[in-house]
């Protein structure tokens, strides 16, 4: 009997042992699925920790992927268009000076040959001048070390402070001065030090296809028919020299004409902002700022707009009359108005602007 009793006591401790150590297993479990609740549950939260946060937060966060590819495929591809622009340019010059300059001297009387002499050697100096600097310049960066910049916000992917008219750029991976936008042909950023010039080449690459086109007009057609009479039965006879040149004239005549709209375009958009005192993403920072004060009975009012003549005056860096020869119709490398940092009233413009919100 005592040996039963001894049995049946030590299976009850090990029955009563096993449940203990069940429910010490199940309360873990239960605590652990608990602890990812909350945690899951925070997350989410943190979506919205301000009230900054709203659909175009959400969207950003969903299209992040999509975002990284485009900056990545746009990085490594920047070198491979600025070599598309130099060969394309560089083939345009040389049909220019093998095909159609021994065409101008032996048939144009000379002062036309004076004017497309003069006038086109001038455009293409300016161009390749520009799209040098637009290439080689920095666009302006904040300093590392923080000082005494004059913040307005902080930047949420460098997290240091951003002056006025900065913003990140994504490719570059850094903050630019007064940045306008991230130009694949040049493979840079067009920002504070480097926006005119890239302006200006944009302004004389679309001068320099409208005159080549224009110039070349008469001659289109007569390559275009000759390369048309090719199919002909029995077809005319040319050398290889000769159908070498049609279709030389041809190609140039259609790269200028679309690269004279595309970039024309362009040039006239980045014209109107400039206008206006804007870059590009300050175009739809304005925007929906109007929208939100016109909802407060607000009206908005550009610190940076020093009307349509002073807005070209402080972009071009013109100080005197004399400077719209020397910095706009000549290579000019002269700096623009201010470190980016600040941006008080430059000294061509006479009189002070409204502040940002005029009630």
């Amino acid at each position: 009997m005592r040996t039963r009793r001894r049995i049946f006591s030590a299976v009850m401790r090990l029955v009563l042992k096993c449940l203990r150590i069940g429910q010490r297993r199940r309360f873990w479990l239960t605590r652990r699925v608990e602890q990812l609740w909350l945690y899951g549950r925070l997350c989410l939260r943190s979506l919205f920790y301000n009230s900054f946060a709203d659909s175009d937060a959400a969207l950003d966060a969903l299209f992040e992927p999509i975002y990284w590819l485009v900056d990545h495929v746009t990085r490594w591809f920047g070198v491979v268009f600025v070599v598309l622009v130099i060969l394309l340019t560089s083939s345009v010059v040389v049909i220019v000076y093998v095909c159609l300059l021994p065409l101008v001297l032996r048939t144009y009387p000379i002062a036309w040959v004076f004017w497309h002499f003069i006038y086109g050697h001038w455009n293409l100096v300016m161009i390749i001048f520009h799209y040098y600097m637009a290439i080689t310049t920095q666009p302006g960066f904040p300093p590392k070390s923080q000082g005494d910049i004059a913040a307005v916000s902080i930047c949420r992917k460098c997290i240091t402070p951003k002056p006025a008219r900065t913003h990140h750029c994504s490719i570059c991976n850094r903050c630019v001065l007064k940045m306008d936008h991230h130009c694949p042909w040049l493979n840079n950023c067009v920002g504070h030090y480097n926006h005119r010039y890239f302006f200006s080449f944009c302004l004389f690459m679309t001068m320099g296809c409208i005159y080549s086109s224009i110039s070349g007009w008469d001659l289109f057609w007569e390559a275009y028919a000759a390369i048309e009479s090719y199919s002909q039965t029995p077809p005319p006879i040319f050398s290889f020299r000769q159908r070498a040149f049609h279709k030389s004239i041809v190609y140039a005549w259609v790269l200028c004409s679309s690269v004279a709209l595309a970039l024309g375009a362009l040039m006239l958009w980045h014209a109107a902002l400039i206008t206006r005192g804007e870059t590009s993403i300050e175009r739809h920072i304005n925007r929906k700022e109007k929208k939100r004060l016109r909802l407060k009975g607000k009206v908005f009012r550009n610190p940076y707009n020093y009307g349509p003549l002073g807005n070209w005056k402080v972009f071009l860096g013109i100080d005197t009359k004399r400077h719209w020869i020397t910095r706009v119709l000549l290579p000019s490398s002269h700096p623009p108005y201010g470190s980016g940092l600040s941006w008080d009233t430059p000294p061509c413009v006479a009189e002070q602007k409204t502040p940002l919100l005029a009630i």
